[in-house]
């Protein structure tokens, strides 16, 4: 039996790895929502270099001096709809959290296919924003699905924040919202560029943020959320009063806000703990937000910390997708890639831990996340009222009742989650608050 047992557990383990070594990114569920599913588009995939000319060089600051200047590169990832029916492709030298190893990827996108064009005007934009440290292709699943629904989805490194360039925290806390403002610039610039593969295929006026912890933090500043004059000072943050351009109610942080973002998605959004927002820095939240947390999330917080922003942002329709016991991983990265499982010998542990939750399943977190996205940002960019009933539901989902007859008819005291299966909606929640009046 001894045997038996040990012959059944490898078999396990090697069907396991097995399928982990593919590194898919496009995985879904047969228990997924409604909404996950890929849409109909096939997607292609490219990889731009921009300069962000002539900004402060915030790593090489020092107090009193006058501060550097430098071109800021950025690399970005561009999916979106594509011309054909051809499926599948890879993502070759994608470092992971160790800075050092280097992996592939397997997703939906062809690179460099052709273009494909709306039928009617060009495609929503949505910025995609990683953490800190992160790189372009950590929310590849959601980006992928995003564009065979019909979006251009630009997912940023953000230079000095990747695994495999880090630097002082103090340039993420700068830079990140500019890099967010540059790139959805980059993309209207480049819709209106002739010579350019998003030549009429992209709508930069009709932009979504999507930011996961460094990147919330990011999408928070971005949509209207002024920082305090604590967090300026901090000795610990960015150097010399540089996070200043933040500041709330200053001239530079009033004009920073871009009416082309209608709408943002926030994972884990950092900083509130920490104390870089308060009741009258949120007040310059006004456009929609999706907020998603771990209610026990101990990197950005739950209740003093995601929930805190959520609650604190008055003047915004927004809504908090809470995963019941899940960390900080809650939703935003892609499944962990097989080489992650190893112990590395730069961090002392496995990145495994960078990229997976302890309690939910990564995968099933993606699909979740994939199914609001697709209504969140449909509902905002597309202006599908269709969308509504998949916002419209019960705070807490395990007080919706099943209720189904035979034919699949619904009974008037059905109230479960719109679009999720029998049983599939345990352990969320989602919290919704309109704007303050007027």
């Amino acid at each position: 039996m001894k045997k038996i047992w040990l012959a059944a557990a490898a078999a396990c383990v090697l069907g396991t790895n097995a399928m982990a070594q593919d590194n898919r990114i496009d995985q879904v569920r047969p228990d997924a929502p409604e909404l996950a599913a890929p849409g109909p588009n096939a997607i292609g995939v490219r990889t731009l270099d921009l300069v962000h000319k002539d900004q402060v060089d915030i790593l090489n600051v020092e107090a009193g001096k006058d501060h550097p200047r430098y071109d800021r590169p950025l690399t970005v990832e561009i999916w979106y709809p594509a011309e054909g029916e051809a499926v599948g492709g890879t993502y070759e030298g994608v470092f992971l959290r160790d800075g050092v190893t280097q992996v592939s990827l397997k997703g939906r996108a062809v690179r460099d296919a052709a273009p494909k064009k709306a039928a009617t005007g060009a495609w929503p934009l949505v910025v995609i924003s990683h953490g800190y440290p992160g790189n372009r292709f950590l929310l590849s699943h959601l980006a992928e699905n995003l564009a065979t629904k019909g979006y251009v989805v630009a997912s940023i490194d953000h230079t000095d924040s990747t695994y495999n360039d880090q630097g002082k925290f103090g340039s993420t806390l700068v830079n990140r919202s500019l890099d967010q403002i540059f790139v959805l610039n980059e993309m209207a610039r480049l819709s209106a560029d002739a010579s350019s593969f998003l030549s009429g295929v992209v709508d930069a006026s009709n932009a979504g943020l999507v930011g996961y912890s460094m990147g919330g933090y990011g999408a928070v500043i971005t949509a209207g959320g002024g920082v305090t004059q604590a967090s300026v000072d901090f000795a610990w943050g960015a150097p010399d009063g540089t996070l200043g351009i933040h500041l709330a109610g200053s001239e530079s942080h009033e004009s920073l806000p871009d009416a082309r973002y209608k709408a943002a998605i926030a994972f884990a959004p950092w900083g509130m703990e920490r104390g870089f927002w308060d009741a009258e820095g949120l007040k310059g939240i006004e456009i929609p937000m999706f907020f998603v947390a771990g209610s026990v999330d101990d990197v950005s917080g739950y209740e003093k910390g995601v929930k805190a922003i959520y609650e604190g942002a008055i003047n915004a329709d927004r809504y908090l997708l809470t995963f019941e016991n899940a960390n900080h991983n809650a939703a935003a990265p892609m499944p962990a890639p097989a080489e992650s499982w190893t112990v590395s010998e730069k961090l002392g542990w496995a990145p495994f831990d960078h990229y997976a939750d302890p309690v939910w399943d990564t995968v099933r977190m993606n699909n979740i996340a994939q199914h609001f996205a697709t209504v969140f940002l449909g509902r905002h960019l597309k202006g599908d009222a269709a969308m509504d009933p998949y916002l419209d539901l019960v705070e807490n989902a395990q007080d919706g009742v099943w209720a189904v007859n035979e034919d699949k008819s619904l009974k008037p005291e059905h109230s479960y989650w719109k679009g999720f299966g029998n049983r599939t909606a345990k352990g969320l929640s989602l919290m919704h608050a309109e704007p303050a009046a007027q």
